[in-house]
């Protein structure tokens, strides 16, 4: 698939603001506000979706509400980028409801992470929207964004670029240089999306794999289900981020490392592997072009973007 790029983000562009997973409870209204207010400072115009308070249990507002959000701000012209006001969960139950064509005739940035995971693979699969996995606007942004976090964000989105993503504190668990699309993001919500037509094609691809609050054999689960539906044997490499708040500690009940689960299933793999990359859930991280060609060198520990992720023009 041909990749589409949005046009790069300019001072008083647009940035519409949605939540299509969780709703934003507790200190997440507080920061929601900051984080609005972050992105106001930093020279934008922002437009709230009308729906982003709403809440019916886990899910911010019914699923007619958040798809409304979301297709409102991908038909509004003005609107240029799309942002997540956090994630949690329920994204998935919107796929095949969203206006795709629109946003193939009028692309526009997309960003978040975690759950909208979910979008970003649908986007890709779709019409082939390069988009961003970077951080949201009641988490990062409404805390207080890291100065890292921050230096490796908006130039992503306001110059159609080339980055470089080193990481010389990365675990090297298979030496080598390969290319691909990167695709993937938070593990949970990949696995899911299999067999599914919102999970791209990933021959060829640098599979991004990350996750948080999961037990080791969860994930263990998930490495499986990649080797037993034939999804590790046709990728060109893995690039691991952060796992968070995924080790097992009960003595009573003893469980494998994250490491030892990647080795069992990666050890035969002959592709670059390149574990512990800052990028993921933690508050310090690269925000990565979801879609984009790279060049994965794990040997060096560095990826590399082979083209922008959006365009000037």
């Amino acid at each position: 698939m041909t990749a589409i790029r949005a046009k790069s983000l300019r001072y008083g562009d647009m940035i519409g603001v949605i939540s299509p997973a969780s709703p934003l409870r507790g200190e997440k209204l507080q920061q929601l506000e900051q984080g609005i207010e972050y992105l106001q400072r930093s020279g934008y115009r922002v437009s709230i979706g009308r729906n982003v308070h709403k809440e019916t249990g886990y899910l911010a507002g019914n699923d007619r509400d958040r798809l409304a959000d979301l297709n409102q701000m991908v038909t509004d012209p003005q609107v240029r980028a799309i942002f997540a006001a956090r994630g949690g969960y329920g994204t998935a139950r919107l796929l095949n409801q969203i206006d795709y064509q629109t946003l193939l005739r009028d692309p526009k940035i997309i960003v978040g992470y975690s759950d909208i995971t979910s979008l970003q693979l649908a986007v890709f699969s779709q019409i082939g929207l390069i988009t961003f996995s970077g951080p949201m606007v009641a988490v990062e942004m409404g805390k207080g964004i890291d100065p890292f976090t921050e230096e490796h964000f908006w130039p992503l989105l306001t110059k159609a670029d080339r980055f470089a993503f080193n990481a010389p504190e990365s675990i090297i668990y298979h030496p080598g240089v390969a290319e691909g699309r990167l695709l993937g993001g938070c593990f949970s919500l990949i696995n899911p999306a299999i067999g599914t037509p919102f999970l791209p094609d990933l021959r060829g691809a640098i599979l991004l794999l990350e996750d948080i609050g999961e037990d080791v054999y969860r994930l263990d689960r998930y490495f499986a289900q990649l080797r037993n539906s034939g999804i590790l044997q046709i990728i060109n490499g893995i690039l691991l981020g952060d796992f968070i708040e995924c080790l097992h500690e009960d003595p009573k009940n003893p469980s494998l490392t994250i490491e030892q689960v990647v080795a069992d299933y990666c050890a035969d793999l002959h592709i670059p592997i390149l574990g512990n990359f800052p990028y993921g859930h933690g508050d310090i991280k690269y925000t990565l072009p979801i879609g984009c060609r790279v060049r994965l060198d794990a040997t060096n520990q560095v990826c590399e973007m082979l083209e922008p992720g959006v365009s000037y023009e």
